[in-house]
């Protein structure tokens, strides 16, 4: 997801506490101001996000079931390491089957504490992790997880990549995929609440799901259920700072896509 979530996503690295260039632009007045102008839901934006699921799901299925088909013709399987070499992978790399401009935050920047997308470029929670952790959990703790989880997973279900189980994490990263464009690309920090949510519960799902074939897998994708909850606490707690007070009255973007500057596209549409 990631996340793969998850993916870089939700890597982020700041503070309340501390006032820098990338932050002030996004002050309160600003935020109050862009709630304040729109509050209409953006029911295009939402079916293009479901959409965007759909068509990620139907390439992902199509190519497992060709990969499938090959290997049945050749007579050969893969081998072990292959699949779960496809699945870390995916893990990091899902995006490129969805139609949705889902790109990450600029690793060096991330890591350097400067402002990318997703990243710096809104006020952050003072309980923050420094920016370098979250690309060491995604890659080298989460991604290898997910790899391995899923490897067991094919080994217990006949050793085919397209079957039930082993698309449900399937569908869990491209949730993470499509949240990613909401919270990175288009900023709607009101609508990644509900979002990030759903990659959470997509992750518990495929979870559940593996368990009920390999309680090894499901418990090692068990794993990242907690760190994806960390991250969506993070997420919440971001949405909640970045409000303002207009007059006596709270004012926080709204937790659905409203309609404004912000048009969510596929990648071919001008």
């Amino acid at each position: 997801m990631v996340i793969h979530l998850l993916s870089l996503a939700l890597a982020f690295h700041g503070s309340t506490t501390a006032a820098r260039p990338a932050i002030t632009a996004r002050s309160a007045a600003a935020v109050a101001s862009s709630t304040a102008a729109s509050k209409e839901i953006d029911v295009e934006a939402i079916g293009k996000y479901a959409g965007a699921v759909a068509v990620q799901m139907g390439a992902v299925s199509a190519t497992f079931g060709a990969v499938d088909l090959a290997t049945d013709a050749l007579g050969v399987t893969l081998p072990w390491q292959a699949v779960a070499g496809l699945f870390w992978g995916l893990s990091l790399k899902s995006r490129v089957f969805s139609p949705l401009d889902n790109a990450r935050p600029d690793l060096k920047k991330a890591v350097d504490g400067e402002a990318t997308r997703g990243f710096n470029d809104r006020i952050m929670p003072s309980w923050t992790p420094p920016g370098v952790t979250f690309p060491i959990m995604w890659v080298l703790v989460v991604g290898p997880l997910r790899a391995l989880s899923s490897t067991l997973v094919w080994e217990a279900t006949g050793m085919h990549l397209l079957n039930p189980v082993l698309l449900c994490i399937m569908l869990h990263l491209s949730v993470g995929d499509t949240w990613n464009t909401v919270n990175n690309v288009e900023r709607r920090l009101g609508a990644a609440v509900p979002g990030v949510a759903c990659v959470l519960a997509s992750a518990c799902f495929a979870a559940t799901q593996f368990y009920s074939v390999s309680e090894k897998a499901g418990s090692l994708l068990g794993l990242t259920v907690v760190w994806i909850t960390v991250a969506g606490l993070l997420i919440a707690d971001t949405w909640r700072i970045n409000a303002a007070e207009a007059g006596s009255k709270w004012e926080g973007e709204p937790l659905f896509p409203v309609k404004g500057e912000v048009a969510t596209r596929f990648w071919f549409e001008k």
